[in-house]
């Protein structure tokens, strides 16, 4: 079974840049491509400073849950305390979606609903990822739409606010 995932890194506290290159650095050889840094404003209104978001292209031997798990172990690494929800961290790593042998895997699953919910109307996502992959797809209410038209579909600020700051290699 070979799977291929998107995953969604950011971090405002202590040296964010160094965290989100520890993810690159975990993924080794399963690290297909990586976006630029994008500086975000923070979403969900929590008073704190920007983030800094990177969207990664991951494949290898690993289910849905293993590369969950994966995240859920950098951000350990990273010390990633859990105390607000949409507050501030040193790291946080989403699983977006998940291809296996090709098909896009559908979730209902509380710890790891897929595609990730509401990251059509993420730009901090969604902007890195096309970035990334210029011809990626994400499936939303049950039907594939080209990752470049959701971004096109966001609000003008929205997507505005969103900034490539870096490359991170």
């Amino acid at each position: 079974m070979r799977s291929r995932a998107v995953l969604s890194a950011g971090s405002n506290i202590g040296d964010s840049v160094g965290y989100l290159r520890s993810v690159l650095d975990a993924a080794g050889d399963d690290l297909v491509a990586t976006s630029d840094v994008y500086r975000t404003a923070p979403w969900g209104g929590v008073e704190q400073d920007d983030f800094v978001n990177i969207t990664l292209i991951v494949a290898g031997e690993r289910t849905p849950r293993e590369w969950l798990d994966f995240c859920r172990a950098c951000e350990r690494a990273a010390d990633r305390v859990r105390e607000v929800r949409w507050g501030p961290r040193t790291l946080d790593v989403d699983v977006v979606s998940v291809e296996v042998d090709g098909v896009p895997v559908a979730s209902d699953d509380p710890e790891l609903t897929l595609p990730h919910p509401r990251a059509d109307q993420r730009a901090f996502v969604l902007v890195p990822w096309v970035q990334v992959d210029p011809d990626a797809e994400l499936t939303v209410d049950g039907r594939a739409r080209r990752v470049a038209d959701l971004v096109a579909a966001l609000d003008d600020a929205e997507a505005a606010g969103v900034t490539r700051a870096e490359a991170i290699r």
